[in-house]
C-alpha cells in the first residue's frame, strides 16, 4: 500500500519580485538523489543560490533556493515539479523492505528533421525552442548546403512523455515555425535504424582525443584550460576531509570559484563513487567563492578512513571543480573545429544544456556553424559526451591565429560556466 506523495515536492515563489523560488523535496532517500535533483534543476535553466540537505538514511529533506540563469528564461514550474517527483523514490512498502524498484523504461527516441534557409544563430534558436519544450537532444547532425540551406536532423526524447500525441506534436511544429518561418519544412516521427547509424560519428584523431579526454592535466594545460575567470581565485580552491568531528560520518569541505552546475558536478561525482550524504549545507556566494560542507559516508555506512580512498576522492573532486568541461579548437583538414566534452554519469546521463550554451556563445560571437555532431567516447575509466562544431571562418575572428582561437574558446567556456 503506497503512502501519499502529494507533498513530496513543493515549489514556493519568493515574496517579492526577484527573490528566489524555494524548492523543497521531502521523500525516501536513495544514493544519488541529490545528483538527480540538481540535474533536473540545471536542465530547467535554474541556478541554485543556496541549499540544505539532511537524511537519516531512510528519509531525506532537501531545500534549495533557485533563480533563473537568464531573466528571459521561461520556466515551467508545474513541469519542474513533475520532473522532480519522477526521481523521488516511491513511498511504498517495497521501499521499506528494500526491494528493488522496477527499472523505468527508456523514453522513445524521435526523429526531428527540418530544412530551412541558413542564418547566424539559427541552430541556437532551434535549440532554445527544444529546451523550452523540454525536448532533450540525444544526437544531432547539422549540415549546410552550398546554396545556403541547412538540413538539421535531431534525435530527441520528450521529458513529458507526450510526443506521441497530436497536441504535443502540433505545439512543437508551431514553436519551430515561429523561429524558422512558415516556409520551413519540418518532419517528426519515431526514430528507426537511422538513430543507431548516427551514433557512429566520425572518430577523433589520437592526439585530439588525448588532449580532450586526458584524466590528469599538466600544469601548463591546467592553467590554460582550467575553467576559472581568475587564477587567483582558482588557487584558493580546496577539498578537505576530516574524520574527527563526527563518530559516524566524514566531513567533506569544498571551497571553489562559483560556476553554473557547481553543485551538480559535486553531487554527480559523489553519486558515481557511491557516497551517501547525511547532511549538507550549500552556502551563498561570497566574493565569487562557493563553500560546501557535507557529512558523508560510504555505501556500507562507514566513514572514509582509508588514505588511498580519501586521496582518490579529493583528487576526483578537484578535477571536477577545476575542469568540469573540456573546450578546445583544432584543425579538421583545412577547416576549424570546436570540440567540447563533459563526463557522463555512470547512469548514462550527460550534462544538461551543453549544446544550448555552446550554440548561444557562437551566436553571440556572430559565428555560423557549418556542421555539428554529438557523440560518446569511452576511455579507460569513464564515458564522455562530446560535441563537434565545424565553424564558418567568415567572421570577425582570425581562426588561423592563436589569439583569435583563444577568444572563441574563452567565450564558450564562460558561457558554459555561467560567467
Amino acid at each position: 500500500m503506497g503512502l501519499p506523495m502529494d507533498d513530496a515536492v513543493m515549489i514556493q515563489k519568493g515574496n517579492r519580485s526577484g527573490e528566489p523560488y524555494v524548492i523543497t523535496v521531502n521523500c525516501p532517500d536513495k544514493t544519488g538523489l541529490g545528483c538527480d535533483i540538481c540535474h533536473i534543476i540545471l536542465d530547467f535553466g535554474l541556478y541554485i543560490t543556496k541549499g540544505d540537505v539532511s537524511t537519516d538514511g531512510i528519509w531525506c529533506y532537501v531545500v534549495l533556493w533557485v533563480v533563473p540563469h537568464s531573466s528571459s528564461s521561461i520556466v515551467r514550474w508545474v513541469n519542474l515539479k513533475e520532473r522532480l517527483l519522477s526521481v523521488c523514490p516511491a513511498c511504498s512498502v517495497s521501499f521499506y523492505l528494500n526491494e528493488p524498484s522496477p527499472r523505468a523504461a527508456s523514453s522513445p527516441v524521435y526523429l526531428l528533421m527540418f530544412c530551412s534557409h541558413d542564418r547566424r544563430g539559427l541552430l541556437h534558436d532551434v535549440t532554445q525552442v527544444l529546451c523550452e519544450l523540454e525536448l532533450a537532444i540525444q544526437r544531432v547532425k547539422v549540415t549546410t548546403t552550398p546554396d545556403d540551406r541547412v538540413l538539421d536532423i535531431f534525435f530527441i526524447t520528450d521529458n513529458s512523455e507526450l510526443l506521441h500525441t497530436k497536441e504535443r506534436q502540433d505545439e512543437t511544429y508551431k514553436q519551430l515555425h515561429a523561429v524558422l518561418g512558415q516556409s520551413c519544412s519540418c518532419e517528426l516521427q519515431l526514430a528507426g535504424p537511422q538513430y543507431d547509424n548516427l551514433q557512429c560519428i566520425s572518430s577523433l584523431s589520437p592526439s585530439v582525443s588525448e588532449e580532450l579526454f586526458r584524466c590528469e592535466l599538466s600544469d601548463n594545460v591546467f592553467q590554460t584550460q582550467a575553467l576559472s575567470p581568475d587564477m587567483t581565485q582558482l588557487k584558493k580552491a580546496s577539498v578537505t576531509i576530516d574524520n574527527s568531528l563526527s563518530p559516524g560520518h566524514t566531513l567533506l569541505q569544498i571551497g571553489c570559484v562559483d560556476h553554473k552546475g557547481f553543485l551538480y558536478d559535486i553531487m554527480r561525482t559523489l553519486k558515481d563513487c557511491n557516497i551517501q550524504i547525511a547532511y549538507g549545507r550549500f552556502s551563498p556566494v561570497n566574493k565569487g567563492q562557493r563553500e560546501l560542507d557535507l557529512f558523508i559516508r560510504q555505501k556500507d555506512g562507514k566513514k572514509i578512513v582509508d588514505p588511498d580512498k580519501r586521496d582518490a576522492l579529493c583528487s576526483r573532486l578537484k578535477m571536477e571543480m577545476f575542469h568540469p568541461l573540456r573546450v578546445i579548437i583544432t584543425n579538421r583538414g583545412p577547416d576549424t573545429e570546436l570540440l567540447v566534452a563533459n563526463p557522463v554519469e555512470l547512469s548514462g546521463k550527460g550534462r544538461p544544456r551543453v549544446f544550448y550554451d555552446v550554440t548561444l556563445a557562437l551566436k553571440t560571437l556572430g559565428i555560423c556553424i557549418f556542421s555539428a555532431e554529438i557523440g560518446r567516447h569511452c576511455t579507460s575509466d569513464r564515458e564522455w559526451e562530446f560535441y563537434r562544431f565545424l565553424l564558418d571562418e567568415d567572421c570577425r575572428f582570425d581562426m588561423s591565429s592563436m589569439g583569435g582561437r583563444n577568444q572563441i574558446v574563452d567565450k564558450v567556456r564562460r558561457t558554459l560556466m555561467g560567467w
